[in-house]
């Protein structure tokens, strides 16, 4: 062989080889980019391996194992479970935007179950005076109440209906940035969230992959109305980088301090309820506030009802807005100063308009009836009494700084919703319990549409 020869020999095998390596090391960054998947999971969604700490479940899709775990707070009596001290100089945002009329109404009538938060707002002509600190009663905020003379906007990143324009006749949605947050995180988290339903010897019902299998199917229907739309998880898996036992030294100092007994069984229930309920909830605020900044969330979920040998015949539905703060709530400085700044950004009766377009169709729809609270309800209100509407104070609702359309319809240990949830996703009609339906969860997402297309088509 010619030395030309043997030199042009020699470049192919380093070409070859580049080109392996080159091959490899693509391959691994896509092996990095995309989370693993289960071969085999309820509904066909895709799911994150569990306890791990690469656990798929961040906003995008997107996980690789190398996000960092949350940081965890330390236990404060004072303060909502994992939260941190609010800043309350950012409610000078705030200062003469709402008129003391519609701020003590708010306060009345919606927010709050008792007269118990005037322990803590002190309302006057022109001002309000805030405790700003339980620990310390000296600590406190004046915020001025707006006036014919100065008048501001409220500061806020969501945009309500009559701000938004109407640019493509042809796409009702079209514009408007919505995160459809799939309650729960189900998967094999499910039994730990206790949020899975298991029936004779049929296979089980998990929470977190029915409303997952719905924000999916939604996403679709509503970007295909002109909607940009985000979910908080696309996968069978938390977004919360921690877990249950990343919690426990929490758990046990707040056990601790309420002088709680400790034992291996109340510690691990601690520190999951933690993991799933709180830091879950946590987490998904974060990148909804900070990330994504949304006109609304929907948040999906399915309810059940009291525990029972036999499935239930009578089903129901009901729609829950951020509201109803007990005591116990507005003397924590978080929820506090949370509960304020949703009124001044004036998020109530935006919220309230939106849900009972979306309730009046869910309800047509389904025809599922109203979810009934008890008459004298220390946990509930009633709102513009509509049976379908309901002010709580939930970490979710309350968490996500925007209007928040908060979604308890069927039930899973309901007859008629056990054996639609069983038949799964199907195109078209099937005869299921004496009449032609559509899938259930077909049935959820055209509701969910029709009552965003009724409320957002009437923009000027």
């Amino acid at each position: 062989m010619s030395a030309t020869k043997q030199k042009s020999y020699a470049l192919q095998v380093v070409l070859v080889i580049f080109l392996i390596a080159l091959a490899f090391l693509v391959q691994k960054v896509i092996n990095d980019a995309n989370p693993h998947e289960m071969t085999s999971i309820s509904l066909g969604d895709k799911t994150a391996v569990a306890g791990s700490g690469n656990d798929v479940g961040n906003t995008s899709g997107k996980g690789n194992g190398s996000q960092s775990k949350a940081h965890i707070a330390e236990y404060n009596p004072y303060l909502t479970d994992l939260a941190v001290a609010p800043d309350w100089s950012r409610l000078d945002e705030y200062q003469y935007t709402i008129s003391k009329e519609d701020f003590e109404l708010e306060l009345d009538e919606v927010y709050t179950i008792d007269a118990e938060w005037r322990k803590w707002i002190e309302i006057g002509d022109e001002s309000a005076l805030i405790r700003t600190s339980a620990e310390d009663p000296s600590k406190q905020l004046e915020l001025f109440f707006a006036s014919e003379v100065k008048q501001e906007k409220p500061a806020k990143y969501w945009r309500a209906r009559d701000e938004l324009d109407v640019k493509d006749a042809t796409k009702p949605l079209f514009g408007i940035n919505i995160v459809i947050d799939p309650g729960h995180i189900g998967g094999d988290y499910a039994e730990i969230e206790e949020r899975d339903f298991v029936h004779n010897e049929l296979p089980p019902v998990k929470e977190g992959d029915l409303t997952l299998k719905v924000a999916k199917l939604l996403a679709v229907q509503l970007e295909a109305l002109g909607a940009d739309v985000k979910l908080t998880r696309e996968y069978l898996g938390p977004v919360n980088r921690n877990r249950s036992e990343d919690y426990s030294d929490f758990a046990k100092h707040k056990m601790n301090t309420q002088n709680s007994l400790i034992s291996p069984d109340s510690l691990k229930r601690m520190s999951d309820k933690l993991f799933y309920r709180a830091g879950e909830i946590k987490e998904r605020a974060k990148i909804v506030n900070n990330e994504f900044c949304p006109d609304l969330v929907l948040c999906l979920h399915f309810n059940a009802g009291a525990e029972s040998v036999d499935l239930i015949e009578e089903e129901h539905f009901h729609m829950i807005m951020n509201g109803a703060y007990m005591s116990s709530e507005v003397a924590r400085d978080d929820q506090r100063f949370t509960m304020l700044e949703r009124i001044l950004q004036r998020i109530h009766p935006e919220e309230a308009r939106l849900t009972a377009y979306a309730a009046n169709v869910f309800a047509a729809e389904t025809g599922l009836q109203p979810y009934l609270y008890e008459t004298e309800s220390k946990r509930a209100l009633n709102v513009d009494n509509n049976p379908y509407l309901w002010a709580r104070n939930l970490a979710a609702n309350r968490s996500y700084m925007c209007p928040v359309l908060f979604y308890e319809p069927y039930l899973m240990n309901g007859k008629d919703s056990h054996e639609r949830i069983l038949q799964g996703d199907y195109p078209g009609m099937r005869y299921l319990n004496g009449m032609l339906r559509p899938s259930i969860f077909r049935e959820y997402v055209d509701s969910v549409t029709k009552g965003l297309v009724n409320y957002y088509s009437i923009r000027k």
